[in-house]
This record gives structure tokens, C-alpha cells and sequence, in this order.
């Protein structure tokens, strides 16, 4: 039989991807007829054209598969269509909890994200029980990924989907060929061009482990359970400091206020709809988001699954090489 995969073309799908295959699965990849697909060059894995949002295409994939592993969504902060984000993320996702039902599928891995879940408001870890709703959601790209997790769980209560739900912390490696919002930073720190900082914090994990984590939880997880997938709390000061010892670039020193940010957002964002029409460096969101540190514990997976992430440094060494060895870095 054979494992199905949604979203194999991007950063954590590729991973997963390179996860199953070395894992000995007969693997074959739903990708879009557009999709940049460097990142599946050379792999030994059946590709079939087909879209989410497309049925019947999904009905198709699905034949003969006993395994999905769905990781593709849409991770922008920004967008000048939120409506594509919400068909993408959420009716997408219901689309193929669907035909996964009706094919039969035995066991099914759904990406997520920490996104989803709540932050305390001290600033200490957060975990999988932490409190939260949908009007705690910061952005479209929050709103989906909540929308959508509650629709999984829904059809899991409701119709037995057999479902384990992973929620990855903020992935860091190779392979970020967009690059995601967190690549941009870490190419911006490593080319010098970060001038300052806000205070924020985040939770870093090598995108090979979040990799290894999906399959972890294919094997070890409990159905209708989620697990955070994450490594290392750091503040955004630490991540630039570790980028600048890694290239030998000076972190930036001036910490600016948050209300000092907003406005310098609300002017970006401006340009990039009536000018640039392309997503803006700094967003509304991504301020708002900054308000807050997301800081998470991992302890459950750590103890279920078995989930041992490697130390930080290394995640971004790599995430630095690449860039480097791939021309992203100036």
C-alpha cells in the first residue's frame, strides 16, 4: 500500500517527504501543476498533478493509498486575498479529511500548527491544553489553521477520522525556497541587513525533526491527539546573535518599541497593496504577533512519541548554509 502526501513541493513537506522515503514508504506526493518543485528533484517518489480544492483530483491521489500524511497549507502573513487562504487551509483540509474517509484511509497525519493553540500570558511555555479560542486569533493566516484544526477534530469526533494532528513550532533548515516569514529573517540577519529588533520569542526547530516528529506520530501516536513540535525557546535577540556568531555578521543592538513598529507596518503594507502588489517586510500582523513571546513545551511528545530534537545551532547553521549555498544571502 502506499503513503500519500499533500504539500511534498514545500519546506516542511519536502522534509517529511525525504523522512518517509528513507523510512522505506512507497510514497506518491499530490503537487499543483504549478508548484516550484526543485525540492522534489531526483526523489524517487510517484508525483500525481492534482489541487486540495479539487475533488476529484483528491478521489484519484487517494486510490490504493492506506496512509496521508496532509502537510500542505498556506503560511503568509500577508496577502492581498484572504479569501485564498481560507479555501486553501480550511475548505482545502475538509476536502481531503473527506475523501480520506471515503477511501479508507487507515491513518491520518495532519500539519497543524502551534499557531492554533494559546500562549500564556507570562511568557512561560505554553502547551497543548493551554486555553484559546478563535477570537484569540491574530491574522487570517491563525484564523485558518484554528478553523480548520476544529474541523479535523469535528470529523474525528463525529465520523471517526483517524486522525493524529502534530502542531509544529517555527521550522528552521534547508530547503526554505520561498523562503517562509522566518527564513526571510534569518537571510536578512545573515546578510546584514536586520537594523533592529523587537522583543518577541519564538520557538525554533530544525525542519528535519519536525519531519521526524510526523512520523513518530504515525507510529506512536495516540488517534485524535496532537503533539507540539517544536525544540528551543529563544527571544529574537538570541536567534540574531546566533545567526551573527554563525556568519560573522553584528546582531542588531537597538531594540525598538512595538508602537514605534505599527506605524512603519501600516506604511509597508500600504505599499506593497497600491505599489509592489508583493508581500510587505513588516506586517500588522506580524506585529501584533510580536506582542506576545510563543514559547511552547514539547514535554508530551517527548514522552509519547519519543521526540528528540537536536540543539538549536545546528537548525540554523544549516538554515544559513543553505541560503548561502543557494544564493540567498548578499
Amino acid at each position: 500500500m502506499k503513503t500519500l502526501i499533500t504539500g511534498a513541493a514545500g519546506f516542511v513537506g519536502s522534509a517529511v517527504l525525504r523522512q518517509l522515503l528513507a523510512a522505506g514508504h512507497n510514497v506518491r506526493a499530490l503537487v499543483r501543476p504549478k508548484s516550484d518543485r526543485r525540492n522534489l528533484t531526483g526523489l524517487p517518489v510517484e508525483i500525481v498533478n492534482g489541487d486540495i480544492s479539487d475533488r476529484q483530483s483528491l478521489d484519484r491521489a487517494m486510490a490504493g493509498c492506506s496512509t496521508l500524511f496532509h502537510v500542505a497549507g498556506d503560511y503568509r502573513l500577508w496577502l492581498l486575498k484572504p479569501g485564498e487562504m481560507y479555501e486553501t487551509n480550511v475548505i482545502g483540509t475538509r476536502n481531503i479529511m473527506l475523501a480520506a474517509m471515503d477511501a479508507g484511509i487507515k491513518r491520518v497525519v495532519y500539519t497543524s500548527s502551534v499557531a492554533t493553540l494559546g500562549v500564556t500570558l507570562n511568557g512561560s511555555p505554553a502547551d497543548e491544553d493551554t486555553p484559546v479560542s478563535l477570537k484569540d486569533m491574530i491574522g487570517h493566516y491563525k484564523r485558518s489553521k484554528f478553523m480548520a484544526e476544529a474541523e479535523v477534530k469535528r470529523l474525528a469526533d463525529e465520523q471517526g477520522l483517524p486522525i493524529i494532528i502534530v502542531n509544529p513550532s517555527t521550522p528552521v533548515g534547508p530547503r526554505d525556497i520561498k523562503p517562509t516569514p522566518t527564513g526571510r529573517i534569518i537571510v536578512d540577519a545573515a546578510s546584514g541587513r536586520m537594523p533592529a529588533y523587537v522583543d518577541t520569542g519564538l520557538n525554533l526547530v530544525h525542519v528535519d525533526d519536525v519531519a521526524i516528529g510526523h512520523l513518530l506520530a504515525l507510529e506512536r501516536g495516540k488517534l485524535g491527539d496532537r503533539y507540539i513540535l517544536g525544540a528551543c525557546n529563544m527571544t529574537l535577540k538570541e536567534i540574531f546573535c546566533t545567526v551573527g556568531r554563525l556568519t560573522g555578521q553584528n546582531p542588531p543592538k537597538i531594540c525598538l518599541p512595538h508602537a514605534l513598529v505599527f506605524p512603519i507596518a501600516c506604511m509597508s503594507e500600504a505599499w506593497a497593496r497600491l505599489v509592489s502588489r508583493r508581500e510587505p517586510r513588516v506586517s500588522l500582523t506580524g506585529v501584533r504577533l510580536a506582542r506576545k513571546r510563543m514559547f511552547f513545551s514539547i514535554e508530551k511528545a517527548k514522552r509519547f512519541l519519543g521526540f528528540n530534537p537536536r540543539p538549536i545551532e545546528e537548525a540554523l547553521r544549516d538554515a544559513v548554509d543553505w541560503f548561502r549555498e543557494n544564493g540567498y544571502l548578499r
